[in-house]
């Protein structure tokens, strides 16, 4: 019968989940019988059992698995045992794997020493005695066992090392990361201008506790409330303790509360406190309290007012603004009327007669530009110029404003104050100012003037807007008169208010000088107690420039007559456009009209000749005269340009200040402003070029 024969490189094992972990042992026999009978022998140790059949196979074993011990053959084909055993201990993976040699040729001294030699521990000779065999491998798998069971127990106690150290480093940096959290949560507290507090539910609501920050909202440390049961509530002002009592007993019934108060600080001055709370249960559930926390609002307060006051100020201003466009519409009208009438008349009377209506015109010239002052819509023509200068040349003028029965007192800066601004206008300003505080003293008083500049703490720059920017000079006028209330004060820049009797005021005068300062980057600021006069101070940006030489203005030079130019005037007002083409006619110039800028870049497109544009800068039909300016310039390079308007809104934003102004011919003009400017344009233009373009058909 046959002996079943063994598949190379099979595992002979009987495994069993519950034993303990196995060994393998590596067979290398090129007998089939020999590598059987080891087997059968080696099966009761219970172990993995790998047979080759040659030395090239037990390499290839070796390549892919781990064994307790190698049975190899040293009589075999090929590659006999000693030349396998050399490669086995020349791989670092398997040079310390027991190696026990079988043999039944070689038995004298000589192969014993070669063997032990090539790494051999141990010899076994055929025939196999099983018991000999049995003994030997089980002590080599014994063994390794126990080396691999300590190493599976060194690798255990390392992996619980590295999991106890993990979850120390974790609880350590939750720790640390708590503290830290802890210590950002009690730092955003300190830096909050915030009081957490808890107070009593009955009166008089005692403080039962309050955060280290009510020292920095009232200068009282959170021991002089928890101290004294009546502290707290004893400081509020008396208009509002009634309103505060009663929001805390509704907080009882409606669980939670907010009411604003003024409440007197240490210094003495009162803050206004948002207070917010609800009710929850007491420290070991005594009963219950009310906590909550304090916030200052008294800045916020202020700045709401301030915004709601310059909201106000910026709708009426819109409002007066398009008012002075429409009433310098037709004070254009009127005046350039009596312009014409005035050079055709010889009758002295009715030249008399002109005369007052065109000063009763000019009066409503005048109330347009402190309308436009105020809505800040009028042109500045701002210099650099000294301030002490300005007041000094001024003097005789508000001497003579203010009258024998106040005294005058300037106080001057022994340095230049240089400031960007136009100085009509400022010189207006100033002594809208003068007038404004003379009134002021019916009985004669004490007016003075000063300038200085505002240090970086100055109580007057708390009504500074957030979009104004210094450094700071105030130029001020204080009067020892009548004084102004609070409400007075809320009003005085408003349009049209006035607290002068009927006839005495026209209400604009604030409203002028408010909307100059602004218009020119500075604020006003007013200090006034009632009978004890008003400080009005105008703050300005100091200015690094050097200063804008004076030049002294010429004779009125008489009217500049046409020559051979033809003018292109835009307007929509049909009066407006009539006096225009009047006057200019009168002048001697060809006319050509339109009402808007559509109409009049068709006129150019088409090829007439046109010379100059004189248009209307607020138009109907989207286009602007400044918008007129840029596509007829790009039509004809060089074609001159002259604006009017009574109230040019944003429409010249784009163009103010430096080479590229265009120039505008404010409304009302007169007949030789017009004829001035007519031709200062025209030259420039045929200067620039434009002189070529003048003789197309």
């Amino acid at each position: 019968m046959e002996t079943p024969a063994l598949e190379a490189g099979r595992t002979i094992a009987h495994p069993d989940p519950a034993e303990i972990p196995r060994a393998r042992i590596l067979i290398v026999d090129d007998d089939e019988r020999n590598a059987l009978a080891i087997t059968t022998v080696l099966e009761e140790l219970g172990q993995d059992l790998v047979v080759a059949r040659s030395g090239e196979e037990a390499l290839r074993q070796l390549l892919t698995g781990d064994f307790a011990l190698i049975l190899l053959d040293l009589h075999m084909p090929g590659m006999d045992g000693y030349e396998t055993a050399a490669l086995i201990r020349a791989r670092r993976r398997s040079q310390h794997i027991p190696i026990v040699f079988l043999t039944a040729v070689f038995r004298d001294e000589s192969h014993l020493m070669q063997a032990y030699a090539s790494g051999a521990v141990d010899m076994v000779f055929k025939p196999v005695d099983p018991f000999v065999l049995k003994t030997k491998v089980s002590v080599f798998v014994q063994l390794h066992l126990k080396q691999a069971e300590a190493a599976r127990e060194a690798e255990l106690r390392h992996h619980l090392q590295e999991e106890n150290f993990r979850v120390r480093t974790e609880k350590l940096l939750a720790e640390q990361q708590l503290r830290r959290t802890q210590e950002r949560q009690e730092t955003i507290l300190k830096s909050l201008a915030v009081c957490f507090h808890s107070r009593a539910t009955e009166p008089p609501f005692a403080t039962l506790f309050a955060s280290d920050a009510i020292e920095k909202l009232t200068g009282f440390k959170p021991a002089r409330f928890t101290a004294d049961a009546e502290f707290g509530m004893a400081r509020v002002h008396p208009e509002d303790v009634e309103r505060l009592r009663g929001c805390l007993r509704d907080a009882v019934s409606t669980g939670s509360y907010s009411c604003e108060f003024r409440w007197q600080c240490q210094d003495g001055s009162y803050r206004t406190f948002l207070d917010q709370g609800v009710i929850a249960a007491a420290v070991n559930d005594q009963g219950t309290e009310i906590v909550g926390t304090l916030l200052d609002v008294t800045d916020l307060r202020l700045l709401e007012e301030q915004f709601v006051q310059a909201q106000k100020m910026e709708a009426v201003g819109q409002l007066t603004g398009g008012i002075a466009h429409d009433f310098n519409n037709l004070l254009t009208v009127i005046l350039g009327n009596l312009d014409l009438i005035s050079r055709r008349v010889t009758d002295e009377r009715l030249l008399r007669q002109i005369g007052a209506m065109r000063h009763a015109a000019e009066r409503g010239q005048s109330l347009t530009g402190q309308l436009l002052a105020f809505s800040r819509r009028q042109n500045l023509s701002p210099q650099t110029l000294d301030v002490n200068r300005l007041i000094t040349r001024f003097q005789p003028l508000i001497h003579h404003a203010i009258g024998e029965s106040v005294s005058l007192e300037t106080q001057v800066c022994a340095e230049e104050v240089l400031c960007d601004v136009d100085p009509a206008q400022l010189e207006t300003a100033l002594l809208n100012l003068v007038v404004n505080a003379r009134d002021a003293m019916p009985n004669g008083g004490t007016l003075t003037v000063s300038v200085g500049f505002l240090a970086d703490d100055d109580e007057l720059l708390t009504d500074c807007p957030g979009d104004a920017k210094g450094p700071w000079f105030a130029l001020t006028v204080e009067d020892t008169g009548t004084g102004m209330t609070q409400d007075v004060i809320a009003r005085a820049f408003e349009p049209f208010y006035t607290t002068k009797d009927v006839g005495y005021g026209s209400g604009l005068g604030l409203s002028q000088v408010y909307g100059f300062v602004r218009q020119s980057g500075g604020f006003v600021a007013i200090r006034s107690t009632v009978g004890a006069g008003t400080r009005l101070s105008i703050c300005l940006p100091v200015s690094t420039k050097l200063p804008t030489p004076s030049v002294e203005q010429g004779a009125i030079t008489p009217i500049a007559q046409a020559r051979t130019e033809r003018v292109l005037l835009v307007e929509d007002d049909s009066a407006v456009l009539a006096l225009g083409i009047e006057m200019l006619a009168d002048l001697g110039y060809a006319v050509t009209t339109a009402s808007d800028a559509n109409s009049a870049l068709e006129i150019l497109r088409r090829g007439d000749r046109i010379d100059i544009i004189f248009s209307d800068v607020v138009m109907p039909g989207g286009k602007s005269g400044v918008q007129l300016a840029e596509e007829a310039q790009s039509i004809r390079p060089g074609i001159g340009i002259l604006l009017t308007s009574g109230y040019t809104g944003e429409a010249l934003s784009r163009h103010t200040g430096g080479e590229a102004s265009l120039p505008v011919l404010a409304k009302p003009y007169r007949q030789q402003e017009l004829a001035a400017r007519l031709r200062e344009v025209l030259e420039s233009s045929s200067l620039s070029g434009g002189s070529e373009r003048m003789q197309q058909p």
